[in-house]
């Protein structure tokens, strides 16, 4: 299987002036899924660091306090020890806007000052466009003298509150504030990846671009550089240690790094016009499918985005899209919850135009009834190509904020009948098929281990299956619960259809707030990414 036929090449990458690879071969890429089982691994890996080790992160929120397991270390004690010890650790965690907005400014400045206060180095970065946020969940753990021990963790979960869930989805006993409707502790499901080999340099290289441009990290926010000058805040990020040669081959799993970056103004040095391979490279994937892409997403609320599956819903007629999403967005209110709900209502009804019985829309439960918050951004295509991000299908991820995914292609097939569901010679891979299938067990309470996976192999037969136990669990709420509730946690995605009158407010505000677009005015003006 050609690499260029999945991945984007270097022409079609179109950032010559960043240093990060075109893909790397010869990795090993484990999902790990929920929080749970994130954090504990994290903990282990920090803590076998070493003097003169690196541990390099970044994330969009980080809170001091938060416990990694049940009984600790906090994610500030965790980092802070590790620089202690002599560890390399720099951070660069996005500045935020205002707690008051329901966001973290004062927990990021905590953490970071934390950290700083050990010995480490831990920046305020707002080097975004106006409106924008730095979104990339990213640890980088190298050891100089033992580059085969090196690792990186790169995904949708932040190091903070809420995501310590696991697969009985009870919710983290240290919440944030979210709509009302997901309850004291929010039900959570994400995913994030354990990556060895060379990607790890390559995710390496991300980290130095950012903490080595010249740009300002207070760009133009002079309320920011007043409050930091008075705090007396690190404003200059110190040289980083040479970078260590990439780690050995490990594993059979090709990695292709997918970042975005805005148009900005001073622009990136690692970026001049920004960056898209984020929404190239699922461009190319989903162009690609023929029988079955399935989504897990937060949003998954832009029309151009759904414009791309129902392109490749019209052009395939066997190709079944399947998303599972949040049942209810974050947050309420008058004003707040109708541009969360319409830019859905609108890509969802554009795919189903497209292909109204091969659009299959699904959000989560657990088993007390419960709605789980479906943070995943998880994306396989044909069991072929997989990818796992800190990305959303939206035109704000797309092109706005800085995002960062990790797209895998296995060249070990699956051998597992049909082994070439898709038909094109590529064949099922294991690591794309496996992350489905593991995904898929546990929304539909089925053996862990696979022993019930005989139905959900073949794209048509999964899409029955998963449908069949949706329907069936609905129909015993509708039905007045009466009698054993249904195996399976999936029930189908009923969006609220908005009055006109709200959709005509809620709209325009959606698209220049919630769904901005970051691309440069010739890409926009052309529809291209």
């Amino acid at each position: 299987m050609p690499l260029q036929d999945w991945f984007l090449t270097a022409e079609e990458r179109a950032n010559p002036v960043s240093g990060l690879p075109v893909w790397t071969t010869g990795n090993l890429a484990e999902p790990l899924i929920h929080g749970a089982a994130y954090f504990d691994r994290l903990v282990d890996e920090v803590q076998a660091l070493g003097p003169g080790d690196h541990l390099f992160f970044t994330d969009w929120r980080g809170d001091p306090d938060q416990r990694l397991r049940p009984d600790g270390p906090t994610v500030a004690q965790l980092f802070a020890q590790a620089a202690q010890r002599g560890v390399v650790v720099k951070g660069l965690i996005w500045r935020s806007h205002l707690d008051v907005l329901a966001y973290s400014e004062a927990e990021n400045r905590d953490l970071s000052e934390t950290i700083s206060a050990a010995g480490g180095e831990v920046l305020l970065d707002q080097r975004v466009r106006r409106g924008g946020s730095h979104h990339q969940k990213l640890v980088v753990l190298r050891h100089p003298d033992a580059p085969e021990r090196d690792i990186a963790f790169a995904g949708g979960i932040d190091l903070c509150h809420s995501r310590r869930d696991d697969a009985d989805h009870h919710g983290d006993p240290q919440p944030v504030q979210m709509s009302p409707r997901y309850g004291p502790t929010p039900p959570w499901h994400d995913v994030q990846l354990a990556v060895r080999g060379p990607v790890v340099g390559a995710l390496d290289t991300l980290f130095r671009e950012r903490w080595t441009d010249p740009m300002p990290l207070d760009s133009e926010n002079p309320m920011a550089y007043l409050r930091d000058r008075l705090r007396g805040a690190d404003l200059r990020p110190d040289p980083l240690p040479e970078q260590p040669a990439d780690p050995p081959p490990c594993g059979p799993h090709q990695i292709q790094v997918l970042r975005t970056y805005p148009a900005v103004r001073p622009r990136y040095s690692f970026a001049p016009d920004g960056e898209r391979t984020v929404a190239r490279g699922y461009t190319k994937a989903v162009r690609r499918a023929r029988r079955l892409i399935y989504l897990e997403d937060q949003y998954l609320w832009s029309a151009e985005v759904a414009d791309l599956f129902a392109h490749a819903l019209r052009d395939n007629p066997d190709l079944h899209l399947v998303a599972v999403v949040p049942r209810h967005p974050d947050v309420d209110g008058r004003l707040a919850l109708p541009p969360n709900m319409v830019g859905r209502e609108q890509a969802l009804s554009l795919c189903e135009r497209a292909a109204p019985d091969r659009v299959h829309v699904f959000d989560v439960e657990n088993r007390s009834g419960d709605p789980v918050y479906v943070h995943a951004k998880v994306c396989v295509v044909d069991d072929v190509w997989a990818s796992v991000g800190s990305d959303n299908f939206n035109r704000r991820s797309w092109t706005h904020d800085s995002e960062l995914s990790c797209a895998v292609l296995d060249e070990t097939r699956d051998q597992r009948e049909p082994t070439d569901p898709a038909g094109q010679g590529d064949g099922a891979r294991v690591f794309a098929r496996d992350l489905r299938l593991r995904l898929w067990r546990e929304h539909l309470d089925r053996d862990p281990d696979g022993a019930d996976d005989a139905d959900l192999l073949d794209p048509a037969d999964a899409v029955a299956a998963v449908t069949a136990a949706a329907d069936a669990l609905q129909r015993w709420y509708d039905g007045g619960q009466v009698g054993e509730r249904p195996p399976g946690r999936l029930r189908p995605h009923r969006p609220e259809r908005l009055p006109w009158f709200t959709r005509a407010w809620a709209l325009p505000v959606y698209r220049l707030v919630y769904d901005p677009d970051g691309r440069p005015l010739r890409a926009r003006l052309a529809g291209t990414w």
